[in-house]
């Protein structure tokens, strides 16, 4: 039977990068004789434009029936007025709870042949390599909002249980790595921080007593991401902290181009690259495909493909160790940059 995927390009440079991914799935599906079902889908801009809604309720049917799937990026500036009842990243944030992805995993490693592309000292950067597992469907970004003429509010709220299931999957996560959590969260000020850390406190004590638990206030762990980030092994963290400190997370690899995302709950698992819809450079052919690929590699692997998703991760490490580089990962101007296509064709040509 064949696995149902649905790709849902979006805005900017996400169908872009979401043809090369569909050009990746392909091949890797013919050389491990996997039948893969895939469909496109509207979400964001394009939906508003085309349908008045940024998540049309056909495109979130095919995702409850879909095996898998995988977005390319939401939004742009022609939607970015403040005042407009409708939004692109309110598709992302519906789809997210109808989905019941409550888990975000964003993993984080150095490329060796990459290391110059980093502000960071090379030393700086010897045995990093850990994930970040940010909570997706709670805190501020899901609370109640209001907004008056000299004032607006905008509620965050976290229940006990919503903070056990998150603590779990980290927890799992680093049974399987090298049994560190880093947990952070702002408890010195904000309540729900807090409560966060008595529940993972109790969580890790109570289930996980071979894991090495630390706290970390969310303004120490962002200077401590720069400073040493070979410290972190598994990072565990609210929805709007995680959001902040993965992207900051993305200096250290050299370009948001290279970093997977997994958003996974109890059903259909979302796959996305965390880079956005990068407006100014859409259409020109130079985006960077890796990250999309390899959050392909992740669907593969929660799919339980793993000699796929090795396959794709290993073409994208040969793409990169043989010079092939987009804009945003050449270090000199005396280097050739590849196209978005020749990216692509290089991961085609390594599988």
């Amino acid at each position: 039977m064949a696995i149902k995927i649905v790709c849902l390009p979006g805005d900017g440079i996400g169908p872009e990068v979401t043809q090369s991914t569909i050009a990746v799935l392909k091949a890797v599906g013919e050389k491990f004789r996997i039948e893969f079902d895939i469909a496109e889908y509207p979400i964001g801009g394009i939906a508003i434009e085309q349908s008045g809604t940024p998540l049309p309720d056909q495109t979130l049917a095919a995702c409850k029936e879909a095996d898998a799937v995988f977005l390319g990026a939401i939004g742009g500036p022609q939607w970015e007025n403040p005042e407009a009842s409708v939004r692109p990243e309110q598709g992302l944030l519906k789809l997210r709870s109808e989905l019941g992805v409550f888990s975000n995993i964003r993993p984080l490693k150095v490329f060796p042949s990459l290391i110059s592309s980093s502000p960071l000292k090379p030393e700086r950067l010897a045995g990093v390599d850990f994930v970040v597992v940010r909570e997706l469907t709670g805190g501020i970004y899901f609370g109640e909002r209001t907004r008056q003429d000299d004032y607006a509010t905008d509620e965050c709220r976290y229940s006990v249980g919503e903070v056990e299931r998150i603590a779990r999957v980290a927890c799992e996560m680093a049974m399987q790595r090298n049994k560190r959590v880093t947990s952070v969260d702002k408890a010195n000020v904000l309540e729900t921080s807090r409560l966060w850390r008595e529940v993972v406190t109790r969580v890790v004590k109570n289930e996980f007593p071979e894991i090495n638990l630390e706290h970390q206030l969310v303004d120490s762990c962002a200077m401590k991401l720069i400073q040493q980030p070979a410290h972190f092994d598994v990072i565990l963290t609210e929805n709007m902290f995680g959001d902040i400190l993965s992207d900051e997370a993305s200096v250290l690899s050299g370009s948001m181009g290279l970093l997977a995302s997994a958003s996974i709950g109890d059903g259909v698992g979302l796959f996305e690259p965390i880079h956005g819809s990068a407006p100014d450079i859409a259409g020109l052919g130079i985006a960077n495909p890796y990250a999309s690929i390899l959050s392909a590699a992740m669907m593969l692997r929660w799919l339980n493909l793993e000699l796929a998703a090795k396959a794709v991760e290993d073409a994208v490490l040969d793409a990169i160790d043989n010079g092939t580089l987009t804009r945003d990962l050449t270090i000199s101007n005396s280097m050739r940059e590849a196209s978005t296509k020749e990216a692509t064709q290089a991961v085609l040509e390594a599988i």
